[in-house]
Formats: structure tokens, sequence, C-alpha cells
């Protein structure tokens, strides 16, 4: 006899109904809407009974089974439901039938199994909520079981007679044989046989039948499987493919890597139909590497966000709800008219609604995750590719999420209404247009994450963020080592560190010498220090960029790892209480995070084994967080956001410079952050001079300058020209530097700009932003020549003296003909062009004149 749930055996858990729940869920699924278990549940969150009604039939019959399997004095289960009594008039509109109604008939009743009972019950409701019916009560899932004895069936009273009573429809839903009862730790099943039809065609079947049917292959060992092994490998490629990404590249590395039921776990994450696309499909991928061949260590480091994702079928639900599909055809619209148009396009977009099964799932995300801050980010289908990462093409919006649940519904649909319609961004659809991509069909799919971060105040950040790259392309010490990579690292969230935004400076970090900086003085390292933290103002509901000192404050937990005082003539770290007064003093180094902690070996060990399993050098960007500031040793956690394959210029010998070059053959040259290439029979050089350009009176002046800058990138022949001019190229502030996009100068062969007392603001290496991936795609060498330094050639005659040929080929007004000029070589020094050469080796890169017969002679060579 049982006396307790400890003596049959078992222990009953939460997993046990949910995956109940869930099989019953993909059974119903074949039998409504042809194993389509997303519509399925689609119909269960829009409160479709009827449906609801086959999952608790189906509940009943797994129940059922279970409740046999464990107690052996357990002979039949009969599922039963009152019948309306017949005396009752007759109601228009019937409530739905609810509950889990059974009657389980005995050798004699037990507590033992009163108590099972009560266990399943309690876990059974907690299984019900996962399914996310907005109208769902209490009782929808409710067990009601009751007993009938043996002895009750022979005396045919109580629920004995259940068979032949008139009053109760029932249906026995499990009977033991005369076989032996066995209790679950007992069974020894058989092996899995799985016997294919003739006609399987996986291509057609929906995708929770392919997963089930996959999952029950997988669940056989592998040295069992025999011929299903090739399968299983198709079934995952389609899986892949329909679920995740259609690129072959990605494909090919994918397939040997995610199991089964990593895909259904994203299936499950999922809303709405088609593929999570390229940023999320990356983030998954690394994950998945990392846990894979990452050590106990890495592993107890490093995790992934809670994340969840929108399909990028949604995109094309939402522009034919909202009548915007007259919009797809943008792409082959002229630039100037894809300019124009964008702003109508975009309010248009922010004004759709979307489906109420979609606003269903997504208010049962919000539900989920609670109060907690979101950011929806862009994840198109080319998106991270390799070759094109489509880097900060598309757009990602911070969600803070702190208002009432409809408010933040408000927000997210709008934010991902916003992701949308930037697919359509006249920077996106012309970077397209320049890599050969205009035609492929790029849908959007969206990818939801709870952002990484803490409290602090009224404020909500990370203790640091950052993008890291596993080759550095440019060293700025000869120790430094390409091969251990490269990290931009900033305080608050990660934006600054992938955007040339405001008068700022992320730390730069050679991951083979992390401490070792660019500059050594305490005033020079200061001025190049992260001056503004973006943040999430939590009280006022929403992003900010906000002054360092304005935010850090003395009891900052993490204050030691992050900063340091300068006290003068030396930067030191904090190692006892900070005075207020002293807050001004504080200066972004990360110097303590980078020595005293395995943040730098940790990182450079998942960029390792992502470069090793990917077959390409990789960039990612990451959270950092410090649990306990106060442990010895202190350690960190870091959270995974993104990983692609990292652009890279293609690879080559140093510029060879020659020897005995004579001062007034050299342009310019530099020894800042000196790549490795050479660009050679320059034509012409575009100059935007720095006093010409900062004499502009309005931002808008200023702007209007890319589009003379585009014309004459559409006019020259691809890498017949460089671009000369002041300050940070690709900014957003035009008082940092010129304004343009990447489809305003991909046709370039260098990008120079130039700083100096009067000239712009001091030159930043640009490794890891946006701008700076879009030059490496391009095949586009940056350079920077500040003019302050003694060791630096710039030929003032060439650039203020020579005859400006812009117009030529543009027509511009008078003010923007003074602020860029184009200079051809030959009307400086008529049979003569421009090579630039650039050693990384020495440090050097130098422009100088050639003569054509040179070039000519190379040619016939």
């Amino acid at each position: 006899m049982l006396w307790g749930r400890e003596m049959l055996g078992i222990q009953v858990d939460q997993a046990l109904t949910d995956t109940m729940i869930e099989k019953a869920i993909v059974e119903c699924a074949g039998m409504i809407f042809a194993g389509d278990t997303l519509r399925m549940r689609q119909s269960l969150l829009q409160s479709h009974c009827e449906h609801c009604q086959c999952v608790a039939q189906n509940m009943a019959r797994r129940l059922g089974e279970y409740l046999g399997q464990v107690d052996r004095m357990v002979k039949a289960v009969y599922h039963y439901e009152p019948m309306e009594e017949t005396e009752k008039p007759p109601v228009e509109k019937r409530e739905p039938h609810v509950g889990i109604n059974l009657v389980v008939w005995v050798e004699r009743k037990s507590a033992a199994l009163s108590a099972l009972i009560e266990a399943l019950e309690v876990a059974l409701k907690n299984s019900q909520v996962e399914i996310g019916c907005a109208s769902a009560s209490a009782k929808c899932f409710a067990l009601d079981v009751r007993f009938v004895s043996d002895r009750e069936v022979e005396q045919a009273r109580g629920l004995g007679v259940l068979v032949r009573n008139a009053s109760i429809r029932s249906m026995p839903v499990w009977q033991r044989t005369d076989q032996p009862a066995t209790t679950p730790t007992e069974v020894s099943p058989e092996p899995l046989r799985v016997i294919l039809p003739e006609a399987f065609d996986p291509e057609l079947i929906p995708e929770g039948r392919l997963l089930e049917h996959a999952l029950s292959i997988e669940s056989i060992p592998p040295q069992e499987r025999g011929a299903l092994e090739h399968h299983l490998t198709e079934l995952k490629v389609i899986l892949i493919r329909r679920i995740i990404s259609d690129q072959l590249a990605y494909i090919n590395i994918a397939k040997r890597w995610f199991q089964v039921r990593d895909l259904a776990e994203i299936h499950r994450r999922k809303i709405g139909l088609g593929r999570i696309g390229g940023k999320a499909a990356g983030m998954m991928l690394a994950a998945r590497i990392l846990n894979e061949r990452g050590d106990d260590a890495l592993r107890a480091t490093f995790s992934i966000p809670e994340s969840f994702f929108l399909g990028s079928d949604v995109m094309y639900i939402f522009l034919a709800m909202n009548g915007l599909q007259y919009w797809t055809d943008q792409k082959y619209k002229p630039e100037e008219q894809i300019w124009d148009e964008y702003p109508r396009l975009k309010a248009e977009f922010e004004a759709g609604k979307f489906p109420p099964e979609i606003l269903v799932e997504l208010r049962g995300l919000l539900e989920s995750v609670g109060n907690k801050p979101l950011i929806v980010r862009s994840s198109s289908q080319l998106e991270d590719s390799f070759g094109t990462a489509f880097a900060g093409k598309y757009d990602s919006h911070f969600c803070p999420n702190q208002g009432t649940l409809e408010e933040n519904l408000n927000a997210l649909t709008l934010a991902i209404a916003r992701t949308f319609g930037s697919t359509l961004k006249p920077e996106a659809l012309l970077y397209r247009r320049s890599r050969g991509l205009q035609d492929y069909d790029e849908r959007m799919a969206i990818l939801i994450q709870v952002v990484q971060g803490d409290p602090y105040g009224r404020y909500y950040l990370p203790h640091g963020a950052g993008v890291a790259f596993s080759h550095n392309l440019y060293r700025w010490n000869p120790q430094i080592r390409q091969e251990d990579g490269f990290v931009r690292l900033v305080w608050g969230l990660g934006t600054r560190a992938v955007e040339r935004v405001g008068n700022d400076y992320p730390r730069p970090v050679a991951l083979s010498h992390p401490t070792l900086l660019p500059n050594d003085s305490a005033a020079t390292i200061r001025y190049y220090s992260q001056q503004y933290v973006d943040l999430i103002d939590l009280q006022e509901n929403s992003f900010k960029s906000l002054p360092v000192k304005e935010v850090l404050r003395p009891s900052y937990p993490v204050l030691r790892f992050i900063a340091q005082i300068d006290r003068g003539g030396y930067l030191a770290t904090p190692r006892s209480r900070v005075w207020a007064d002293e807050v001004s003093e504080l200066v972004i180094t990360f110097d303590e995070l980078l020595c005293c902690t395995p943040f730098a070996a940790t990182l450079s060990k998942m960029l390792r084994l992502l470069e090793e399993n990917y077959h390409s050098a990789v960039d990612m960007e990451f959270t950092v967080h410090i649990p306990n500031p106060f442990a010895l040793p202190p350690q960190v956690q870091i959270t995974l956001l993104q990983c692609r394959p990292q652009s890279l210029l293609k690879e080559t010998t140093p510029g060879k410079i020659p020897a005995h070059l004579e001062s007034e053959d050299i342009i310019f040259s530099t020894r800042f952050m000196v790549p490795r290439g050479l660009v050679a029979n320059i034509r012409y050089v575009l100059f935007v001079p720095p006093e010409a350009y900062y004499t502009l009176e309005t931002v808008q002046a200023r702007k209007n300058l890319s589009s003379v800058i585009s014309q004459i990138n559409t006019a020259l022949p691809e890498k017949s020209f460089i671009c000369v001019g002041p300050g940070r190229w690709g900014s957003l502030n035009t008082d940092l530097g010129v304004y343009i996009c990447y489809s305003d100068i991909y046709n370039t062969g260098a990008l120079v700009e130039i700083s100096g007392k009067g000239m712009g603001v001091a030159p930043e290496p640009s490794l890891g932003t946006h701008f700076f991936q879009d030059l490496m795609e391009a095949q586009i060498f940056p350079l920077a020549v500040n003019l302050d330094e003694t060791d630096v050639t710039f030929q003032r005659d060439f650039f203020y003296d020579t005859p400006n040929r812009l117009t030529d080929w543009v027509r511009c007004g008078e003010a923007t003909c003074k602020a860029v000029r184009l200079i051809a070589i030959a009307d400086y020094r008529s049979g003569y062009h421009l090579d630039l050469a650039m050693d990384d080796a020495v440090g050097l890169a130098v422009a100088y004149l050639s003569a054509d017969q040179q070039v000519d002679s190379m040619r016939d060579g």
C-alpha cells in the first residue's frame, strides 16, 4: 500500500504539467491546424474556447495515463462531463465547458493518491498561465478528481454506476491491461522507431510538426540513429532556414552547432510567422558555440539577455493591415526622391496598427518581464551577414517600460513600427544599392531584449558596455598583437561605443595589453575620456544622455573599477571614500576593471572561440556586470548582445613607401594609427576646408554639403579619389565634423580626417563604430592627420591654391562651392597622380605624387 508521495517513487514538479500541456497543444494543432503549432497557440491566446477544450480533453487522457502508471491500485480513469438538466429552460448561449473532470477507479482509496492529485492541481494551475489566454479563469484547467472503489462499482452505488448513468457523459481515457503494473521508475521503454511516410516532404510540413518529428529522432541515442542521422541534419537545415536565416554562409556553420531543442526554444519564443533575422541569429549561434566549446569557468561567466523574437512575416501583415504596401518600391526610386519622401513614410508607419493576435502576445510578453526596461532591435534578413553587417543602418529603440501595461504596450508597438519603417530608410536603401542587394526581399524581424543593467537611484544602466573585435586593425604601439583583439568600452548603455556622437571618447582597449593607452599623460587621458553617459531615467520613463559628473557619485558601488581621480599630475584609483567635492575630478578609465578582474582575459577567450568556429574574425556587442565589488578576487559577468563576422580590409602587403621622397612630392603624411595598404592612381582629392566649413552659419547649411559630396561620389570612378576634411566625418553633430553617411562616400579610396587648432576636434580611433564598419566593408582606408603634431606633412598650397573643379561635375551655390573643393592632381602637377602608401609596421602613411608613366609601366609589367 502507498502511504505518501515519496512512496510513489516520483516527485511532482512544474515541468511535468508544463510538458503535458505542451504535448497536448502540439497534438491538438495536428488535429485542428494540420500541425501548425503557432496558429494553435495564437487561437488559444485569442480565447477560442473550443480549441482550449481540445487541449483540456487531451490533458484528461494524459493525466489518466499518468495516474495509472504511478499507482498500481488504479484500474481505470474516466473523463466525465455533467449534462445539463433537462428541466432547465434552454439558453441562447451556453457557457463553454471548463475544467478537467476525472473519475478514477481504484482498488481502494488512499491518502497518498489524494496528495498526488493536490500537487498536480497546483502545478496545472501554474501551467495554465503559460498559455496566456486573456479571458482565462481559474476554472479553465481546474482539476476535479473523484475516486470510486471496487466495492462501489460492485454495489453499483455512487459513481460506481458512471458508465450506465444517463445523467453523466463519460469516456474511458485509460484502462489497466492484464500485464503487471509498473511505476515510472521501473519502465524500460523500447527504442523509439521513426517511420517516414513515402510522401514525407519537410518543406511543406508546418514548423511545429517538423520540430516534433526532429525531436523524436534527436531523442534516439546517436549510435542507434543509423540512416536517420542524415535525415536529422536535413530537418535541422530546413528548420534553420525557416525559423532563423536563409543565408548559406550562416546555415553552413549553424547546422553543426544547433540542436533541435535549441530551435524548439527559439520557436517557442517567437511571435508571429517568419524568420528571426540576422541579429538574433548571430546572438543565438554565438551563445550555442560558447556553451558547447567553453570551459566551466567561461560558461559560468557569460550569458545572453532574456530575448523574444517577432517573426519577419509580421512586417508584411503590418503593411497590408495599414495599407502601406505602396512604399515597398521605394528602393527603386531616385536617391533624391527617397530622401524627400522618408519623413512622410516614417509618419505613416508610426501611425500603423497591429493585428489583435500580435497585441495579445506582446501584452503577454510585457506581463512576463514586468517593469524591466526593454530594447527593440532591428533584425533584418541580411543584417550581420558575412560581408554585409548593415551596421547602424536600421533603428533600435529603448522602451523604459515604467508606465501602466497599456502605456508600455503602446510604447512597445510604436518602437516596433518605427523599426519596421527604418527598413526603408534612405541610408539603408542606398547601402543595399551600393552592395548589390537592392533586389533582395529584405523583411524586417524584431529582436526584443531585456536591457542589461542595474537601478542606480532614479537611473538604470550597466556597469560597462561596448563592442569587441577578435582582430585589432590598428596598433598604437608595436607591442600590441593584432590577433588578440580590440575593445571600445563605455560606462552605461553601449550606444556611445558604436556611434560617433558628442564630443566624447570611449576607452580603447588592446586585449593583448589591456592597460596600455594611446596617451600617457594624465591631462591627455582625461581629455580623451568619456564625458557623457547613456542611461534610462526610470523616474521620467525615458532614455537620456547626461554628463558623467551629473550621474557618477561617491556611493556608486563599482566606482573604483570604472573611474580614477585626477590628482593634478597623475591618475589614482580610489581605494577609500571619495568626497563629494572630488566628483568633478573623476575620470572614466576602467583601469581597475582591466588590471584586476578577469574581464579582458575572458573577453579574449570568447573572441578566440567564436573566431575559430565562425572561421572568420568576429565582433560582438556586450555588457559587463561586477556582481560583488568587494569579493576577492572580483569576478565579472559578461552578457553577449550581438555577434557577427567582422568587416575587414582585404589582406594586403604594407604600402611600400619610396625610400627617397622629396619633400615637395609629399602632399600629406601621418603616424596616427596607420593601417596597412595602398591606394594607387588617385586622380582627385575632395577637400572640405575647415575654415569655410565652420563659417557656414546654420546646421542645415553644413548638412547640405552631403548632397554635393554624394553627387561627386556617384560621378567619379570608384577609388579614383580620396576625401579630406575637418573633424569626425559621419558624426551626427555638425560641430564635430562633416555630416555625411556611408551612401555619400562609398566610392572613395580613403577618408582623411584633419584636426588641430582651428581645424576640428582631435582625432579619435573610430574602431568599433558603425561608421567604421561601413568603411571596412567598402575597403575605404580611414586616416587622421593632426596638424598640431610636428612629425606630419600637409601641403597647404596643394589644398588651397589649386583650382576648384567642383562645378565641372555638379551645380552648387556660392557658399557650398567655397566649402567643398575638388582638386585634380594634374592641375597641381601635370602628368602626375597621387599614391597613398600605408605601412603599419613602421606606423607611417604618406600620400605622394607619382608620375603617370610609372602606372603605365606597372600595367605593362
